[in-house]
């Protein structure tokens, strides 16, 4: 795969981390000059630990290689070779095991929720996000509380949600971690939305992490697990699809066959969910419009999620979705570089995800829209964050709360 890379440079303009500090190495071209590095013999801690953990893994270099580079296979070949031979300095091993301990179970996440609610009724989220005293916070703790969204109740879907009119398929929603706890809404209106266009929607119980989160990071036993336990909620649900709405997850999921591999009593089965992992805009544009969309009288800006456009070569079809929707506009954020949050790097790697977030915002804030739209709750959580310190007032929504506004009519009330 190194080999396929012949260097010449149409990666560099496409990198984010090369456009904030134009170093070679902070390019996917220096990375793959490191990584040969590396297979030569060359310690991979020190500088080049560094240009690996500094990548965001957004592909955006995959959409721009004439060669074909699966910089993706590449960059998690070598994370993964990174955690299993390389002793991180405490502090990260600290903030990392911190990360991977509460983000991917959705029991400690909604512990995790009632703090965060407490602390904003009190008003002393208010007081943490002060510039005085936020520098006085650890940084995982500064950086994880500069993204966390309002906390809103959490709204629970039954097991299985029947299709409205004639029934045109059976679906399985993954519900996820994160989407779960700090977006449960957005999960609620995926399902609302499935079902009006005819598809009965069945929500296993027993789902939990898909395992997205530890396999771009590396911790590839950890994501297996995860993954097996999401085949074993899946398998047996006689689902024809199964439908994800956060571009990271659905971006792993279909890797499974190679996550999977060689795992005994699970390589057919992870081929078939693989196989038959659907974004929710990618099914949705397939089978075309049944319900009737009424107007949304409103101006937005679509946000590509990385993991959607470049990993999943998904752009067309949410802004199709966008489009039949009577009165809304559609505007192009003229930034086509990763918002900054990809996965955990806005929480280990801070300044330069907040500067991506900016440059995002500036971008958002031109277009004159008054919500933005995404596929992916890390990018709503980083794009709220960066609105925040801009002072702007504009909103996000996920795709499917803007679909589902138009869907149930006048009377829905606004992202």
């Amino acid at each position: 795969m190194l080999d396929d890379c012949v260097h010449c440079g149409f990666c560099l303009p496409a990198c984010p981390t090369y456009s904030l500090w134009g170093q070679e190495m902070d390019s996917p071209r220096g990375r793959i000059y490191l990584m040969d590095e590396v297979l030569s013999g060359c310690p991979i801690g020190g500088a080049p630990l560094e240009h690996f953990d500094r990548c965001l893994s957004c592909m955006a270099c995959v959409s721009a290689c004439p060669s074909g580079v699966r910089y993706g296979e590449i960059i998690e070949a070598a994370r993964v070779e990174i955690e299993r031979t390389v002793e991180r300095p405490r502090a990260d091993r600290w903030a990392r095991s911190a990360i991977f301990g509460l983000f991917p179970y959705p029991r400690r996440l909604r512990v995790a929720r009632l703090a965060l609610a407490a602390a904003q009724a009190s008003g002393l989220r208010s007081v943490l996000q002060r510039p005085e005293v936020a520098a006085r916070l650890p940084a995982l703790f500064r950086a994880m509380e500069s993204v966390a969204p309002a906390v809103s109740p959490i709204e629970v879907l039954p097991t299985r949600i029947p299709a409205e009119g004639a029934r045109r398929g059976v679906v399985g929603l993954l519900t996820g971690c994160v989407q779960s706890v700090f977006f449960s809404q957005v999960n609620s209106a995926t399902a609302r939305v499935l079902a009006a266009e005819g598809f009965d929607v069945v929500v296993p119980p027993r789902q939990g992490c898909c395992g997205a989160l530890s396999w771009h990071a590396g911790r590839r036993a950890e994501a297996a697990r995860f993954a097996r336990h999401t085949v074993d909620a899946f398998k047996s649900e006689g689902v024809e699809h199964i439908v994800v709405n956060a571009a990271g997850c659905g971006s792993a999921m279909k890797e499974y066959t190679m996550l999977l591999s060689g795992q005994p009593g699970y390589a057919d089965d992870a081929a078939w969910l693989a196989a038959q992992t659907r974004d929710l805009s990618e099914l949705l544009v397939s089978v075309g419009a049944k319900a009737r969309r009424h107007p949304v009288n409103m101006k937005v800006a679509y946000h590509d999620a990385c993991h959607l456009a470049h990993a999943q070569g998904i752009r067309a079809q949410p802004r199709a979705l966008l489009q039949e929707i009577p009165g809304l506009q559609v505007s192009e954020i003229q930034d086509e570089f990763c918002c900054g949050s990809a996965g955990i790097y806005n929480l280990v790697e801070p300044d330069a995800a907040r500067q991506l977030g900016d440059r995002k915002a500036a971008a958002i804030v031109a277009t004159g829209a008054e919500v933005v739209v995404s596929t992916n709750p890390g990018c709503l959580m980083q794009v709220q964050s960066a609105m925040r310190r801009s002072g702007a007032v504009i909103r996000t929504a996920h795709l499917a709360e803007i679909l589902d506004i138009s869907l149930r009519g006048d009377a829905a009330a606004p992202p």
